[in-house]
């Protein structure tokens, strides 16, 4: 890996284009490197694993409503398939990745990667396959181009904090969807450039899509970042240009929206000619919760062979990391996150209810955990109101280290009970995770998808799925329409009528 330096430059100071941080990004994406077998065989899986979320989340309201959104522009001639639906509608391909890319993040149960900033990288996979489809590429192509958008946002994700200048962290996702899809079409430096450059420009949205009473934008958001790297990626084709420099200029993202004129930062991004391995280091999500609250869903049900009875429970502390103690924790001083009619969003950025049902129940369910009638249980409630977090020096170091070895997203957990016994553990990484217990593999993502669609998809058309996805390598230009679970016919929701 090379490491670039990033800084403000006043206008007065050329800045070579080869010298800036959209450049170099640009030609990360335009390098012919191949794609090593591990980091193939992990694109499928994270295939796989977005479908998996994608079908189970297939009639919730946001996924109907992006979905009913999409289907209102098919395209002749060819387009972009759409979750759910059939292969024959086939629709405009932007429209393609707002429709799958709302259904993948909608039940926030896909891969992660956290840094110095947060990310779902699996959210680069709707745009890049919606191109691949409407222009007839082939299995490479897909996942050279997967393997970009991967590689560009993690990297940006080690180096750039977005959430302490309160930006959302779809700001690192659209040029890295932007640069993806200049892979998949071999694109020129130049015009990868000029969109990176567009889809900065038109990402950076604040961080109240996660503050307070958390809606449905929380799903829509990745899947407009992918929608807005489809359209800057077209301008730039057609031979438009952007704002430029847009990390390093005057009043550019960096000096206005980040750590302003003074910043510096450290770029890591691999050399001419070196794989982009990147998607080994994130890591995907057994239960449907917020990242940080994967470990003490884990560690939950571990306590709860020790605790004969949630209502002898008198209190709970949770040392953790200043990130979970501040963003799903008490620290966010939300009162909504502990509120039984807060929406499910906002409950799944709630540790002190996730922690709570966890230890009642001793399993994690995408549906039944966040229903209205287990949030409004009067034990569940009365525990849930004992609980609080605090920051953990030592957890925010581990959280923060660059040490994959000590990397750490989990917690200490003290729970103190009425007769004075106190009952003590902590879980550094969650069982899935790859320094965890049990560390996910294929066998666990295929588990993962045929659990979460069992009776929605037919046991046909999920062998069918599965089989096509595994085959992706193999799979010529043209035949990308197979990525794609369709559910039996009459079964997609309908949602309001809008403009479209």
């Amino acid at each position: 890996m090379q490491m670039h330096e990033v800084k403000v430059y006043p206008s007065k100071s050329t800045l070579r284009r080869e010298d800036q941080l959209a450049w170099k990004i640009a030609a990360v994406a335009a390098d012919k490197v191949a794609v090593d077998r591990d980091v193939a065989e992990m694109v499928i899986n994270r295939i796989i694993d977005n479908a998996a979320v994608a079908i189970a989340a297939i009639n919730r309201g946001p996924v109907t409503t992006a979905r009913d959104m999409a289907l209102a522009h098919p395209r002749r001639g060819g387009g972009a398939a759409v979750f759910g639906a059939p292969p024959s509608r086939r629709v405009s391909p932007e429209w393609a990745a707002w429709a799958n890319g709302t259904a993948v993040r909608e039940l926030d149960m896909h891969d992660t990667f956290l840094a110095a900033d947060y990310s779902h990288p699996g959210d680069n996979i709707p745009p890049i396959l919606a191109v691949a489809q409407t222009l007839e590429r082939s299995g490479r192509d897909l996942i050279r181009a997967i393997a970009t958008g991967y590689e560009i946002q993690i990297d940006l994700v080690r180096a750039i904090c977005l959430h302490e200048h309160k930006i959302d962290h779809i700001a690192h996702l659209c040029p890295a969807q932007a640069a993806g899809i200049g892979t998949l079409l071999r694109l020129p430096v130049e015009t990868i450039y000029q969109a990176v450059q567009q889809a900065v420009h038109v990402s950076f949205t604040t961080r109240q899509s996660r503050k307070g009473e958390i809606s449905s934008w929380k799903a829509f958001a990745p899947a407009h970042a992918g929608k807005l790297a489809v359209e800057a990626v077209d301008r730039a084709m057609r031979g438009e240009g952007a704002p430029s420099p847009i990390y390093e200029g005057e009043d550019s993202v960096i000096a206005w929206m980040l750590d302003g004129p003074k910043a510096l930062y450290h770029v890591p991004l691999p050399a001419p000619g070196e794989s982009k391995r990147a998607i080994l280091d994130s890591f995907t999500k057994e239960h449907s919760a917020e990242y940080q609250a994967q470990a003490l869903i884990d560690l939950a049900f571990r306590l709860r062979e020790r605790i004969a009875d949630s209502g002898a429970v008198e209190r709970i502390v949770i040392h953790t990391s200043h990130h979970t103690h501040n963003v799903i924790g008490t620290g966010a001083n939300d009162p909504q996150k502990m509120d039984p009619d807060a929406s499910r969003e906002t409950l799944d950025h709630s540790i002190m209810y996730i922690f709570a049902v966890a230890l009642q129940d001793g399993r994690w369910h995408h549906v039944d955990s966040y229903s209205s009638r287990r949030a409004h249980r009067p034990d569940t409630v009365a525990l849930w109101h004992k609980i609080e977090t605090r920051e953990d020096a030592e957890w925010t170091r581990r959280y923060h280290t660059s040490d994959p070895a000590e990397k750490a997203f989990g917690a200490r957990v003290e729970i103190f009970l009425a007769d004075g016994t106190r009952v003590e553990d902590e879980m550094a990484v969650a069982n899935a995770h790859p320094l965890g217990a049990r560390p996910f593999v294929r066998d666990d993502y295929i588990r993962k998808f045929t659990t979460l669609t069992d009776g929605v998809l037919s046991a046909r058309e999920s062998n069918r799925f599965l089989d096509a996805v595994q085959n992706l390598p193999r799979l010529k230009a043209g035949e990308l329409d197979v990525v794609n679970a369709a559910l039996p016919a009459g079964r997609l929701a309908v949602g309001k009528p809008g403009l479209f």
